[in-house]
């Protein structure tokens, strides 16, 4: 079969079978398996392929037709202006989060030299976009979770940053160390209601560990606020995504634990999604 063949068929199966986007991900599907670009296949068509890629491109359709996200089959996600290894043990990175990574730059200057920890790192792609950036900054790592350090461990050599970064496999509530200059989190927060209906593809496929936030929600980023509370330097700042209802009890937990709210960043849907705050007393 030629390359024309192959998509229409992937296509229709996964079209038959409910998916979105199926022509896409039938082409990204054949480009994994050729280890080629869609360019590259879309611009010779009638190439052939083998058998042995032909059972290949299958495996992935079926896989596909089960609901798992491209970015698990892939292997990878982009993510901010870099690519990042992702699999079945990290959240799949969401744009979203990238209002993380524009709040963190900005308040951190170019020339400074800034002690930064990531809470929860999961894949590692908030700190690793962000010290792609700030080149002379350096920071510490944390996740519960040892095969989602281990993704983000790679991700950091794919990016030349393993001497940047120090992985520490441990819970939020749990670390201790000396101060840091800037704090940033996206926590699980999502509630026992709103877990069960999120969609088929996140439900089943990605870590409930890295969305479970507690019955209401708020088990995580209370952590968060109260360790940030203690860990950080005093004017250090601490930036956090949260859900889209979860602002108002958000900013009491932070008032009430010494935080100087400075600005709450919505996403592209316009929800309030990343709050950025001061530590102002001890």
């Amino acid at each position: 079969m030629n390359y024309h063949e192959v998509l229409s068929a992937g296509n229709n199966f996964l079209e038959l079978n409910e998916i979105k986007n199926s022509k896409l991900d039938s082409e990204l599907i054949l480009s994994k398996v050729l280890n080629k670009t869609r360019e590259q296949i879309l611009s010779n068509l009638n190439n052939n392929i083998n058998q042995k890629q032909f059972n290949e491109y299958n495996y992935y359709l079926i896989r596909r037709k089960k609901k798992e996200p491209m970015a698990y089959i892939l292997g990878y996600k982009n993510f901010w202006k870099q690519k990042y290894y992702i699999n079945k043990h990290v959240l799949i990175p969401r744009p979203e989060t990238e209002h993380i990574i524009e709040e963190a730059l900005k308040n951190i200057p170019e020339n400074r030299s800034l002690n930064i920890l990531d809470m929860g790192t999961g894949s590692g792609c908030i700190i690793i976009s962000i010290l792609k950036e700030r080149t002379k900054c350096k920071a510490t790592a944390i996740d519960i979770c040892n095969k989602a350090l281990k993704v983000a461990k790679n991700n950091a050599k794919l990016h030349h940053l393993e001497n940047k970064i120090k992985f520490i496999n441990i819970g939020i509530d749990k670390y201790k160390s000396y101060k840091y200059d800037l704090i940033l989190s996206n926590p699980p927060y999502i509630n026992k209601f709103d877990l069960d209906r999120l969609d088929e593809d996140v439900k089943v496929f990605e870590p409930k560990l890295a969305l479970y936030g507690g019955i209401d929600g708020y088990r995580e980023i209370e952590k968060v606020i109260l360790k940030s509370s203690e860990l950080l330097k005093e004017n250090g700042k601490l930036i956090i995504e949260i859900g889209y209802n979860q602002k108002n009890r958000t900013l009491k937990l932070l008032s009430s634990n010494g935080f100087y709210i400075n600005k709450i960043s919505k996403d592209l849907s316009g929800k309030e999604r990343c709050i950025i705050s001061t530590k102002i007393n001890k």
